[in-house]
């Protein structure tokens, strides 16, 4: 039983990016994920490079909040934590 309540815990808490992700418009998200893309970890002043990409609307802390939460719900589809989408065919191909 601990472990399907470990399981069910995991599910719930991989929607952490998701549902904060929602506060960030669709343009936010493109723009950070492309931000993240161009400072890299050895970037100086990194968060706050990617803040300012973002349009200066979000803080280096939200930015960094943002992140972590995305690596977490990262590290939870690696896992096998986080269900996989099941796309509807829309045809068949030949």
């Amino acid at each position: 039983m601990a472990s399907n309540d470990n399981n069910n815990n995991n599910y719930n808490n991989s929607f952490n990016y998701l549902y904060a992700a929602s506060a960030w418009s669709h343009l936010q998200n493109k723009t950070f994920e492309k931000a993240l893309a161009v400072y890299d970890k050895d970037t100086p002043d990194r968060w706050q490079n990617i803040a300012n990409a973002v349009g200066g609307s979000k803080s280096v802390e939200e930015v960094k909040q943002h992140y972590d939460m995305l690596i977490k719900d990262l590290d939870d589809i690696e896992a096998g934590r986080f269900p996989q989408p099941t796309y509807r065919s829309t045809g068949t191909k030949n």
